[in-house]
């Protein structure tokens, strides 16, 4: 791709960096902003940059807060005896539309995949071992996506939980094999929630 400017192609690289945005999308997406006024480009890249210095995560669940603990670790009508262990944010927020949970939740940031380098030690395991201790957590749920890196985290998890004696649950498989949380439609998602299993490894 033959660019006229070397500022475009500078642009045009970095924007390309983003999942699922190829050379041609992020053109579209650079010569879209050479048309807005510059306060409005002005502004858009101070919130990136805001949001990259000074987002935060939760210390309790590692989910992203502004604050030291977030809004629904420090929500006194969530049940903090009920954890919900997603692989990351994304997956939070597809629960929460749903309207159907009403305890926390714990962000994994990731999931076990050897192929990709990422093991136990990487994700966040031990703080969840932890809080269980800590806070005599009653009943943890296994909200990962039906892949074979969700179902090796799962099983990695059951066998650190069970010593524990809490009691494990797994979303029912309303989720397609396969699928990720994130793409599930509410309605499915929120009855996998309502309607969870005991995890069997």
């Amino acid at each position: 791709m033959n660019f006229p400017s070397s500022l475009i192609e500078n642009a045009v690289n970095e924007l390309s960096k983003f999942p699922g945005i190829g050379k041609k999308s992020a053109l579209r997406m650079v010569l879209y902003l050479l048309k807005q006024e510059e306060a409005a480009v002005t502004k858009m890249g101070e919130a990136i940059i805001k949001l990259r210095k000074e987002i935060r995560f939760c210390e309790r669940c590692h989910n992203v807060s502004d604050l030291a603990l977030c809004n629904i670790c420090s929500n006194p009508k969530r049940d903090p005896q009920l954890v919900c262990v997603v692989e990351d944010l994304r997956d939070v927020m597809a629960i929460e539309n749903t309207n159907q949970f009403s305890g926390n939740y714990h962000v994994l940031g990731g999931l076990i995949n050897p192929i990709q380098g990422i093991g136990p030690d990487q994700l966040q395991i031990d703080s969840l071992l932890n809080r269980i201790k800590e806070l005599e957590v009653k009943e943890i749920i296994l909200a990962l996506s039906a892949t074979l890196e969700g179902d090796t985290t799962a099983f990695y998890l059951s066998k650190k939980l069970n010593p524990l004696g809490v009691s494990i649950s797994a979303i029912s498989r309303g989720i397609a094999i396969g699928g990720e949380l994130e793409y599930a439609d509410e309605i499915t998602l929120g009855r996998s929630i309502a309607n969870r299993i005991p995890y069997r490894t």
